[in-house]
């Protein structure tokens, strides 16, 4: 299993962009396959059935390894639980890569060793996990339900300041990346994002 961070090739770590290159069979996202898949690899796309996913990994690999691609790092709110579940440890091989998080707050300048991370993909963390407290700062995945225009809204419900920073940062490393500085009421009037991080900073 590869993590392959954003996107962008320029961010994969050599060991996963060795294992991608010499693999028999990929699989990963249709963007993915698209930007690192050769012709003579066998490839399978990740959707969401992600039985069928692990149906084909289980029948290529009876005659060769194959490789999963991943965006951002495996161990981050990936594919690496649904393999535990299916396989044992000890048949997986996972290569870090660069959260999605982790380019977010890099290309903000901001450490992030005090930030509650939390995913809000597909996902509704506790509001407790949520909720305000002076100097709280949260790093957010997002998705089409909780989005740069929904979570705002549900922050403020839960004792966050109108005027406390929000970075929307969407399309991380491609050439068309967002970067969005501004406070939680004002997000409503910035074009909604849906699938990025968002930083929030109280």
């Amino acid at each position: 299993m590869a993590g392959i961070g954003p996107g962008n090739p320029d961010y994969v770590l050599p060991a996963a962009a060795r294992a991608i290159r010499e693999a028999a069979v990929l699989v990963g996202s249709r963007r993915a396959l698209t930007d690192f898949a050769r012709r003579d690899q066998a490839t399978f796309p990740i959707t969401g059935d992600i039985e069928s996913v692990l149906r084909f990994i289980r029948e290529q690999r009876q005659s060769c390894e194959v490789v999963v691609m991943v965006s951002g790092d495996p161990g981050y709110y990936s594919l690496l639980d649904a393999l535990r579940r299916e396989f044992p440890a000890s048949a997986i091989q996972v290569i870090p890569g660069i959260s999605s998080v982790q380019f977010a707050f890099a290309r903000l300048s901001l450490p992030w060793h005090d930030a509650r991370l939390l995913s809000m993909h597909g996902r509704r963390p506790p509001d407790d996990a949520l909720r305000y407290a002076p100097g709280t700062m949260l790093g957010l995945l997002t998705d089409t339900e909780y989005s740069s225009q929904t979570i705002p809204a549900l922050l403020m419900k839960l004792g966050w300041p109108e005027s406390a920073a929000v970075s929307i940062c969407a399309r991380l490393s491609y050439e068309d990346e967002t970067i969005v500085s501004t406070t939680l009421k004002d997000a409503a009037a910035v074009k909604e994002e849906t699938h990025c991080i968002m930083v929030v900073r109280g």
